[in-house]
């Protein structure tokens, strides 16, 4: 949009001037007080849906009226027609409905009151359904107040926000100008919701941890640090709920979940947001089989809520390959023959595959080349099985397969969306892992698990066999509604200033 003053914020029409709109605008809140006592009230009781409104009255015919009155509240977003009679829209979260004011229901100066409102500003209408004679159900307007007015004018009806990252910053204008932005922020909601249903109805029980904690744990990421005054003392954001999730299962509350805000220092891409939703979940008597049904019955349900009806299947059991495998297939490297650093960095050379090597672990270099090589090529549902141990300090050693662990990780649509494992409950076997983390930290391993000893006490308590798994929310919701970045489907994601 060019010509925009430099007072104008993002998405303004700059036509005469953004300061001259305020100031039009400001004077007319001053004269609607004058006018009319009731504007801008406190309240306005009894609103119903306008998509609710709409659906009732599909039936009448052409030019059919009604002595049905209902009550709607919204922004305004268009007015036209002149002389004794016009046609304004307003707009509420479910949809949009036509008023049809006139001049001698309302009275000169109500009509004139209302058909002089702006763009944007919000009102209240009581009136009785109609369908107009062009075929749009309407409702009369007998009465109405101004409820808040806009100050500063929309985003351009037909342009919208153009611009994305204005998008991200001001997402209330984007909820303004969209929508299909709008649908979206109600389908995530859908999404959580159905989540939550499914695990309710499983028998797990709903939890809340510390999301400020004193030893962050339960992913391979780096902590946010902050400092508690009072305390005297250094706390982290966590990074993941497990640790505490399994002690509960340690206490005895034997299906647990979590779904809340998890924080990790990292890289933002349209993968990655730095303050992200998860759900975790952990069912006692279970392992990584179990989980991985329930998580095909989670989807599902997750799906179903929002009509999906996307090229993936989440319908069918999904396909199941190991981590080995994936990587041969998609590199043409046997992991299982190429077992050091050196000789997986010669075999990654050798290929002429470009990821990170120099001063890169062996389970580093593997999961790279899983990330690059393998994640963008599974769209339909796809559990890769059996990672490396040094890849899964949290998982339980393989059943028949040695130096590996009982863990997957869920992919669709080209990204990973959860991760499982059948849950390491041998207290003494993860002491060792945990020695073994901080020797990766000593050595520049910023992702490294910090020893949790308080952890350790609480599997000496004695913790059941356990299946745990952990759902991006933001990432399942990017699935599901189609969506190619993270920013897109959180309502303010992380930005540089």
């Amino acid at each position: 949009m060019s010509g925009t003053p430099q007072d104008a914020g993002p998405g303004e029409p700059a036509k005469h001037g953004l300061p001259e709109l305020i100031a039009e605008r400001r004077a007319k809140a001053a004269r609607l007080r004058e006018a009319d006592a009731e504007s801008f009230p406190y309240a306005f009781a009894g609103v119903e849906p306008i998509a609710g409104v709409v659906e009732a009255y599909e039936h009448l015919a052409d030019g059919e009226e009604t002595e049905e009155h209902h009550r709607v509240a919204g922004r305004l977003a268009a007015r036209r027609g002149s002389g004794g009679a016009a046609f304004l829209d307003v707009v509420d979260r479910t949809g949009k409905l036509q008023l049809h004011a006139r001049r001698d229901v309302l009275g000169e100066e109500a009509f004139e009151r209302l058909t002089s409102l702006d763009i944007g500003d919000l009102i209240g209408v009581d009136g009785a359904a109609l369908r107009s004679k062009r075929g749009e159900i309407s409702l009369r307007v007998d009465r109405f107040q101004v409820l808040a007015k806009a100050l500063r004018p929309p985003p351009d009806k037909h342009g919208g926000l153009s611009d994305v990252e204005t998008r991200y910053r001001r997402r209330e204008l984007d909820l303004i100008a969209s929508e299909p932005a709008r649908r979206l922020f109600i389908d995530r909601a859908k999404i959580v919701s159905a989540v939550r249903g499914y695990l309710d109805g499983q028998g797990f029980v709903e939890v809340e941890t510390p999301v400020l904690q004193p030893l962050y744990g339960g992913a391979l990421a780096r902590p946010f640090t902050t400092h508690h005054n009072a305390l005297e003392r250094t706390l982290y954001l966590r990074v993941a709920t497990e640790l505490y999730l399994k002690r509960l299962l340690v206490g005895g509350l034997e299906r647990v979940y979590e779904l809340g805000k998890d924080f990790r220092n990292e890289g933002v891409s349209t993968k990655h947001n730095p303050e992200f939703t998860m759900v975790e979940f952990y069912e006692a008597y279970a392992d990584y089989g179990d989980v991985a049904v329930r998580l095909e019955e989670l989807v599902r349900a997750a799906a179903a809520a929002v009509g999906y009806a996307g090229e993936i299947d989440f319908a069918r059991t999904w396909r199941r390959v190991s981590f080995v495998a994936a990587i041969d297939e998609a590199t043409g490297i046997d992991l299982a023959s190429v077992r050091d650093a050196d000789a997986l960095r010669k075999a990654i050379s050798e290929r002429e595959l470009q990821i990170r090597t120099q001063d890169a672990t062996w389970a580093q270099m593997a999961d790279d080349l899983l990330s690059k090589f393998v994640e963008p090529g599974l769209v339909q549902p796809t559990f890769v099985l059996d990672y490396p141990v040094a890849l899964s300090p949290f998982a339980r050693e393989h059943r028949s397969l040695p130096g590996l662990v009982e863990r997957w990780e869920a992919f669709a649509g080209g990204m990973e969306i959860a991760n499982a494992f059948s849950e390491l409950n041998d207290a003494d076997a993860q002491r060792e892992r945990f020695e073994a983390q901080r020797a990766a930290a000593e050595g520049g391993d910023e992702e490294a698990q910090p020893y949790d000893e308080l952890f350790v006490q609480a599997l000496e308590q004695g913790m059941p066999p356990a299946g745990g798994v952990g759902v991006g929310i933001d990432r399942l919701v990017m699935l599901l509604t189609g969506r190619d970045s993270i920013r897109e489907v959180v309502l303010f994601p992380a930005m540089r200033d």
